[in-house]
């Protein structure tokens, strides 16, 4: 069934029920006893300048000539990483801990890649609910 972290958003005071994968229960292990994590909390506090200043650096040793940010990243995993792998938009308004769905909307752009992936799905359904239609028919 997995692990579960379940928190209420500060910002939104939404609860949130996120399950843990894989490369994230790792993360918890490497940083367990690290010495500048609080023993109250997972992993150790930095600001949101250095988480900045870090995604900086991935983003030079990339060759990714785009300013990224804390903010770009949030972007990227509401789009690439979720909607584009077919998670509801509505599943990820509460992993990302928003009141509306239309807050939601404004990180999760649809892109035409997924646009084009949703409307194929579509077309196979009907396309078998028609042959199901015709076998029956007969």
């Amino acid at each position: 069934m997995g692990q579960y972290i379940d928190i209420r958003r500060h910002k939104t005071s939404c609860q949130s029920i996120i399950r843990l994968m894989e490369i994230s229960l790792c993360l918890i292990e490497k940083y367990r006893n690290h010495p500048k994590t609080n023993p109250n909390k997972v992993f150790p506090m930095i600001s949101n300048q250095k988480i900045n200043d870090y995604m900086k650096e991935i983003g030079a040793m990339c060759g990714i000539n785009k300013k990224l940010t804390f903010h770009t990243a949030r972007h990227t995993f509401a789009t690439t990483v979720s909607l584009c792998q077919g998670l509801p938009l509505e599943t990820l308004q509460k992993v990302m801990g928003h009141k509306s769905i239309r807050t939601t909307q404004i990180y999760a752009k649809i892109v035409d890649k997924k646009l084009h992936k949703d409307m194929g799905d579509l077309a196979e359904k009907i396309k078998e609910m028609n042959i199901q239609l015709n076998l029956n028919n007969k």
